[in-house]
């Protein structure tokens, strides 16, 4: 069966940086578009970036543009999320989401398989 698993969250001070790794099984990965969600407590799941199945083309929220940034590497079939200049606003589970498609989507209702997530905590 599809397995989405992240890893690479944790406890970081403000201004600091995380590396969130995706591994894909069960899929051909490189028939997704990939995207990267969050969600805070009390909140809705909110986009953060998608990436194109081969990787030309990448979207972020405005929130996190010029700070994160998302790559994959198909021979892996892994998928990433560098993140820098971290702030307290950016505290949330992590989800990557798989869609069978060309490009990703803002929508969360758009994609078929998800992660279980990662907890980000920055603290101030």
């Amino acid at each position: 069966q599809v397995q989405l698993v992240e890893s690479g969250g944790g406890l970081v001070q403000a201004g600091g940086s995380l590396r969130l790794s995706c591994a894909a099984s069960g899929l051909t990965f490189s028939s997704y578009a990939m995207g990267w969600f969050r969600q805070a407590p009390g909140k809705e799941r909110e986009f953060v970036a998608c990436i194109s199945r081969f990787g030309g083309t990448t979207y972020y929220a405005d929130s996190v543009k010029g700070r994160f940034t998302i790559s994959r590497d198909n021979a892996k079939k892994s998928l990433y999320l560098q993140m820098n200049g971290l702030s307290p606003e950016d505290t949330a589970v992590y989800y990557c989401a798989a869609r069978n498609s060309v490009v990703g989507t803002t929508s969360p209702t758009l994609y078929e398989y998800w992660g279980q997530g990662t907890q980000v905590t920055v603290s101030s």
